[in-house]
């Protein structure tokens, strides 16, 4: 089974990048999984990743495992989609965060997404039922959140780090994320079902790494296609338009799916390297 990888390993060697003349590796960006599970269960935690110490993409369960002075240094949260399994941690975060960032004075967490989903983040969650509006909260001059607009094709700049919003496609309005660094980028579908739009700009990009949803087995191949996710087949199929060999790991598998749909990769053939992405993984892009 040419280039695949199978298995949950710790240590990510293809992501650390070496250290370069007069460059230290840990001037590198350090990125932590926080959680990369399709739901929760006992180990498993939904999709969250930390960039440096101030970055979010993603608020899933995984947010829970920092420390109380690790969310306090969470200046922006750049999220791929209203489903609850990425938005969730982003109303405790602040609920835990608002005090110390008060006192201190700091300026309102950024919640950086489409239109469309910080609208739904409004009507659904910070709504005043399920969860207080921490957009007008310690005090309407003085929030904890400030909801940010985003668009697809945009490139920020997010506490100096380049990020390109890439095309998504899935059941409610989406994107992905690129993490651009001199030696490549590193890049996140978000929840995406096939999407040539995405593949095509890749095309023009030098992928590090790059982290990609499977989110059923192909015996599901109906219910991928439904609810605008990957199965293995689906997966080949969108990998086989990267021109080069690349690093990839798969994320938002369901609990107890792992063993099952990472032996499906693994029966297939292709020149990339694929791993399965775990709680807990770091990688290194190089800044």
């Amino acid at each position: 089974m040419r280039g695949w990888t199978v298995g949950a390993s710790i240590a990510l060697p293809n992501l650390q990048t070496p250290a370069l003349p007069g460059r230290a590796l840990n001037s590198d960006l350090q990125i932590r999984v926080l959680g990369c599970s399709g739901s929760i269960a006992a180990g498993s935690r939904t999709t969250s990743f930390l960039l440096g110490q101030h970055v979010l993409i993603d608020a899933g369960t995984g947010v829970g495992d920092l420390t109380l002075e690790e969310m306090v240094a969470i200046d922006h949260v750049l999220v791929t989609h209203s489903h609850l399994d990425h938005v969730l941690s982003i109303g405790l975060l602040a609920d835990s965060v608002t005090r110390r960032r008060h006192a201190a004075g700091r300026a309102p967490i950024q919640v950086h997404a489409l239109p469309a989903t910080l609208a739904a983040l409004r009507a659904h969650i910070f709504n005043g039922v399920i969860w207080p509006d921490f957009t007008r909260l310690p005090d309407p001059a003085h929030p904890v959140l400030a909801f940010a607009p985003l668009a697809e094709g945009e490139r920020l700049t997010v506490a100096g780090l380049q990020v390109e919003v890439l095309t998504a496609r899935h059941t409610v309005p989406a994107v992905g994320y690129a993490v651009h660094g001199p030696a490549g980028a590193w890049v996140f579908t978000g929840d995406t079902g096939r999407n040539p739009a995405l593949w095509a700009r890749l095309a023009s990009l030098d992928v590090a790494s790059l982290v990609i949803e499977t989110a059923f087995r192909d015996d599901e191949l109906a219910l991928a296609r439904l609810s605008q996710h990957l199965c293995p087949s689906e997966l080949r199929a969108e990998l086989a338009q990267l021109r080069s060999p690349v690093d990839v790991y798969i994320t938002h598998i369901k609990p107890g799916e792992v063993d099952a749909v990472m032996s499906e990769i693994a029966g297939q053939d292709s020149p990339h390297r694929i791993h399965t992405l775990a709680t807990g993984q770091v990688m290194h892009l190089a800044q």
